[in-house]
């Protein structure tokens, strides 16, 4: 396999005759595979996980984003199954790797699933075979780490197999933007790589954008999210600073971006959550530290970002004041726990911190959200330093008694399905961190809310 002799397995897939594997059917995997057996190719999943597997055959869906009617009509046709027996990987012509890539406890990247992968594709790889790299990492993994552990096989790239890297860019709960029209950044470790990549996502995408290394696409993808960490850090200390100055930082920002150049809106909000944004960047400042580089930007924007829980304690706290009442023993309910509006995702969320910080504290603390049904908070979730307590919470139905009890209702994530005019007629303090009261208020209820 050459670049010459790529155009072999660009025609495979052209004529749909390959088999294409995709390794971790979580919030990237299972989309990805769903989007590639919709597009006439016979896709196997494979999994850790048994139940995935197993609801995967069962034509049923456990990704919000992804129809189960969906699964089950590529499940039924034989186009779509799942498997824990990673022996078949060996069948699998287009192997495409969407394992989780987390920090450990000191924030450098944890690539234990990459290798782990990487382990079990070794072991049943064959020649004529592509592997693509989606899991965000930092610069350098592909061809690097990949590339030498699957050549101790002893197949050569390019002359035995293909491998490249394309950043996932899923965005849950999004209606606009899915898999079929985000453009695929494609980039290999070889230019006959980069070809049969390209040749996979153009098969099931609308856009495909080439790049000329693994290391550029890796990078690609750390800078779209640092950016927005960056960004948003900005934002949130302007937010804090106008709340010092007492000036409303949402009418400070929907003004700026009246200018139709050189302004692009970012909002506030209690903190950063979700799989990319608070964890992406770490990828790119633990790089630069071992070449010696110190990225500056990288570093304030997580410190400043970090801090929001805090401030909205402190939003809390000032709330209650107003009313002569402390945290300590006050019953405060949470709107929203899943990291962003209208999907079931906790990872990260900023309210995780917020409710383990009350909870610390001494508030009577219960949460609201369609979406998350359980919430367990451990240690690590802003809890106190030394506490081995862990909390189990059931979200609570919303109704008037719950909301008029509460001595103060702390709006974290904006779900479209709460009737906020109704929350504000019903509670006595509001804390807005999303500015979802903007355009409800009139001057009596201006006087019990609190906004970020």
């Amino acid at each position: 396999m050459s670049t010459e002799q790529s155009s072999e397995f660009v025609s495979r897939v052209e004529a749909r005759s390959i088999r294409v594997g995709v390794v971790g059917l979580g919030y990237v995997g299972l989309p990805l595979a769903v989007e590639f057996a919709s597009n006439g190719f016979d896709v196997t999943g494979f999994e850790v996980s048994a139940e995935k597997a197993a609801s995967v055959n069962a034509g049923e869906s456990y990704i919000q984003d992804v129809p189960a009617g969906e699964v089950r009509r590529l499940a039924d046709a034989g186009r779509l199954r799942a498997t824990t027996d990673f022996g078949e990987l060996a069948e699998i012509d287009a192997i495409v790797v969407c394992v989780p890539t987390p920090l450990n406890k000191t924030k450098e990247p944890d690539i234990s699933f990459i290798l782990t992968a990487a382990e079990r594709i070794r072991a049943a790889m064959r020649p004529g075979q592509l592997i693509v790299l989606e899991s965000t990492t930092y610069p350098g993994t592909t061809d690097e780490v990949l590339l030498p552990m699957l050549a101790a096989s002893g197949l050569e790239l390019d002359r035995d197999f293909f491998l490249a890297f394309s950043p996932e860019r899923v965005d849950p709960g999004n209606e606009h933007f899915q898999t079929r029209n985000i453009t695929k950044v494609v980039g290999g470790v070889s230019e006959a790589s980069t070809d049969a990549a390209a040749a996979l996502y153009g098969a099931v995408v609308e856009s495909v954008h080439r790049v000329t290394s693994a290391r550029v696409a890796e990078t690609a993808k750390l800078l779209e999210n640092t950016f927005r960490a960056v960004n948003i850090g900005l934002v949130n200390e302007i937010a804090q600073l106008c709340h010092q100055l007492g000036i409303d930082s949402w009418e400070v920002i929907n003004a700026a971006r009246t200018k139709p150049f050189g302004f692009m809106a970012f909002y506030p909000g209690p903190g950063i959550g979700g799989h990319c944004i608070p964890l992406d960047p770490h990828y790119l400042s633990w790089k630069a530290r071992l070449h010696g580089f110190e990225a500056k930007f990288i570093g304030l924007a997580e410190e400043v970002n970090s801090r929001m829980p805090q401030h909205v304690i402190n939003l809390v706290t000032e709330g209650l004041n107003r009313h002569r009442k402390a945290v300590n023993g006050s019953r405060l309910l949470v709107l929203g726990v899943a990291y962003k509006r209208d999907i079931d995702d906790v990872r990260e969320s900023p309210a995780l911190s917020i409710i383990g910080k009350l909870v610390d504290l001494g508030a009577d603390v219960t949460y609201h959200d369609p979406h998350v049904p359980v919430l367990r908070l451990e240690d690590d979730h802003g809890r106190s330093a030394g506490s081995s307590r862990v909390v189990t919470l059931e979200s609570v139905e919303l109704t008037d008694s719950a909301l008029g009890a509460a001595d103060c209702v702390v709006v974290v994530t904006d779900h479209g399905s709460v009737d906020y005019g109704r929350v504000l007629r019903l509670a006595g303090l509001v804390v807005d961190t999303r500015n979802i009261t903007s355009g409800l208020l009139t001057p009596e209820l201006a006087a019990k809310v609190v906004r970020l």
